[in-house]
């Protein structure tokens, strides 16, 4: 299974238990293919740099950059695609799609609404983490 994981997911998987620890864990056992983007990767650490996960980063003795450099080893790169704008109230949110046509990933997992409410991409599927866990059960 191809998946591109948008950054909310990837941050909730890194300090927190549930879903999205559960889609990184199935990353690391070899259960999904991860993929990811320079692009994707430079928005994690510029999210990761801010002031309000200071306090997290320290307690698991890291910098924005480990992380980064974690994920990375989890994640095959690629190209981002070039596509036509489709989420105009943000922008950014079509590098994820632009990553994941590049990938030809059959998922994409994310929190955020603006990818939720599409539910669908050309023929990939916008899923939240707790639907791949699930997908990911059975």
């Amino acid at each position: 299974m191809r998946v591109v994981a948008d950054t909310n997911v990837i941050i909730s998987g890194i300090f927190w238990r549930g879903a999205p620890r559960a889609v990184l864990d199935a990353a690391r056992d070899g259960r999904i293919e991860m993929f990811t983007s320079a692009i994707l990767l430079a928005e994690l650490e510029d999210v990761l740099s801010r002031p309000k996960f200071a306090e997290r980063l320290t307690c698991v003795e890291a910098t924005p950059r480990d992380i980064v450099l974690g994920y990375a080893s989890l994640a095959y790169l690629v190209e981002p695609a070039m596509i036509e704008p489709v989420i105009e109230a943000d922008p950014d949110d079509d590098q994820v799609l632009a990553c994941a046509v590049a990938a030809k990933a059959g998922i994409i997992v994310s929190g955020d609404s603006h990818l939720l409410n599409m539910k669908k991409y050309n023929a990939i599927e916008v899923i939240s983490a707790t639907e791949l866990q699930g997908l990911l059960s059975v």
